[in-house]
C-alpha cells in the first residue's frame, strides 16, 4: 500500500471475501504464472510490434466469453493458470459460514470444473503457479507446494523489514521457485519490496537495492539468470509522485531499472510476462487527480518504453499475456467493470476489447491454444466465484 502521502494503493485484486476476514489479512496479487519454467502466456519469441490477428468485433468476443460452473457456491477464486485446453487449476476460498472459510484447488479436464483438493490452514492463496500436475506452487498468508498427492507449506525465510507478504510466484527452467511482495513491519503503508527464491528444500531471501517503501506485485522468469519483478515504489511525501518499480535479477544480483510513465501522475505495475529477452510486456495503471486510466510498457531488450493505451476509466491492468494465435491480451478493471485491451500491432497501440464480465483477480492464457480464462468472482451476487473463458 502506498504511504499516507500518496494515491489510495491500486492493488491488482486485492478484496477480502467480506469484513469479517480482514484480520486475516488476504493479500492476493494477480500476477500470469509461469508454466514449465516459462510464462503461462507463451514460450513464443515473437516481437510485439509484429502485426496482430484480425481484430474481431466486439460483438462476436463478448459472445464467446462464457461462463464455466464452479464447484464452489459462496466465495472467491483468486488465481488461475493453464498447462493445456484440458489441464487448468485454480485456487481460492469456499466461505462456510460467516466466520470461517476454507482454501481449496479446483482443476479443469477439458470438460468441467472439479475440486481437487484443500489447502492447508490459513494458506489464503492469492497467486498461482504450474509447472506440471505434481509440480504446483501457490503463495498468500503462506508459500505451498504441490506434489500431485498432498499440500506441504514451507516457511518463507526471515526478512529484516518485517513479516513477507508474498504477492505472486513463478518457476525457472532450473527447477527453482521465486517469489516477490513485500516485508512488512507494522503496517502495509512501512512495506519494503521483497523477493525470495526456492533452492529445492528452503527460501532464501534475496538481498535487493533499496527503492525505499514499495511493494512487487507480479514476477516473471526468461531464463534462471534473466527474471523480472514489477510493482510500485511508494511516494515519500505530500508533494513526490507513486512510481512503477521494475527489478531485474541477471544471475547475480537484483537492479532497479528505470520505468517509463505520465510524469505528472502516480504510477504502478500489477503484471508483468515475457516472452522472449527482448520482448516483455509490464501493465499496470497510472492516475493523475481524480483520473485513472491503463499503463503499459514494453521491453525490447534495450529499453522499456511506455505503449499507447485507450483513455478507459478506472482502466487499471492487472496482467498481460499471449494467446496461441499469436494474440496479445491485458485484462483488469475496478471492481464490477472489467477491462480487456488487445495490442494491435499495425497501429503499435492497445485497444478496447470486449472483457471477461467478472471482478477480474486473475487472468491466464493457454499454451497452443487462443483461448483465455478469468477467474474471480461474478459482478453481481455475494461473493459468487466465477470462471469464464474465451475460446479462440
Amino acid at each position: 500500500m502506498p504511504s499516507s502521502t500518496s494515491l489510495p494503493k491500486r492493488r491488482p485484486g486485492r478484496v477480502a471475501l467480506s469484513a469479517v476476514f480482514a484480520a486475516t489479512a488476504l493479500t492476493g496479487a494477480l500476477a500470469l504464472t509461469g508454466l514449465d519454467g516459462e510464462p503461462a502466456a507463451s514460450a513464443a519469441s515473437a516481437a510485439a510490434a509484429a502485426p496482430a490477428p484480425p481484430a474481431l468485433s466486439s460483438a462476436s468476443r463478448a459472445d464467446r466469453w462464457k461462463a464455466t460452473p464452479v464447484p464452489v457456491k459462496k466465495g472467491d477464486l483468486t488465481a488461475i493458470a493453464a498447462l493445456s485446453d484440458k489441464q487448468a487449476w485454480a485456487v481460492g476460498y469456499r466461505l462456510k459460514s460467516a466466520t470461517a472459510l476454507e482454501a481449496v484447488a479446483l482443476r479443469w479436464d477439458g470438460t468441467s470444473w472439479t475440486q481437487e483438493s484443500t489447502l492447508p490452514e490459513n494458506s489464503f492463496p492469492q497467486a498461482l503457479t504450474v509447472r506440471s500436475a505434481t509440480d504446483i506452487w501457490t503463495v498468500g498468508s503462506a508459500s505451498v507446494h504441490w506434489d500431485g498427492t498432498e499440500w506441504t507449506t514451507h516457511q518463507l525465510d526471515r526478512d529484516p523489514g518485517g513479516r513477507v507478504v508474498p504477492d505472486a510466484v513463478t518457476t525457472t527452467s532450473d527447477g527453482k521457485a521465486w517469489t516477490v511482495g513485500r516485508a512488512m513491519d507494522r503496517s502495509v503503508k512501512d512495506g519494503v519490496p521483497a523477493v525470495q527464491s526456492w533452492d529445492g528444500k528452503s527460501w532464501h531471501r534475496q538481498t535487493l537495492p533499496d527503492v525505499g517503501k514499495g511493494e512487487l506485485t507480479s514476477v516473471t522468469a526468461v531464463a534462471p539468470d534473466d527474471i523480472w519483478a514489477a510493482g510500485a515504489a511508494y511516494a515519500t511525501d505530500a508533494t513526490s509522485r507513486q512510481t512503477a518499480l521494475l527489478l531485474h535479477w541477471n544471475g547475480s544480483s537484483w537492479k532497479r531499472v528505470t520505468a517509463p510513465g505520465p510524469q505528472d501522475s502516480h504510477n504502478w505495475l500489477g503484471g508483468i510476462t515475457a516472452f522472449a529477452a527482448d520482448d516483455i510486456w509490464a501493465v499496470g495503471g497510472s492516475t493523475s487527480g481524480s483520473t485513472e486510466r491503463p499503463l503499459a510498457v514494453h521491453w525490447n531488450g534495450t529499453a522499456w518504453a511506455e505503449a499507447k493505451t485507450p483513455n478507459v476509466a478506472d482502466g487499471r491492468l492487472r496482467a498481460v499475456g499471449k494467446a496461441g494465435n499469436g494474440a496479445l491480451w491485458a485484462v483488469g478493471g475496478k471492481g464490477a467493470a472489467p477491462v480487456a485491451l488487445r495490442w494491435n500491432g499495425g497501429a503499435g497501440r492497445w485497444e478496447t476489447a470486449s472483457a471477461p464480465g467478472i471482478v477480474v483477480r486473475s487472468f491466464a492464457t493457454v499454451p497452443k491454444s487462443a483461448d483465455l480464462w478469468a477467474a474471480g468472482i461474478a459482478g453481481q451476487g455475494d461473493l459468487v466465484p466465477a470462471i469464464t473463458r474465451l475460446t479462440g
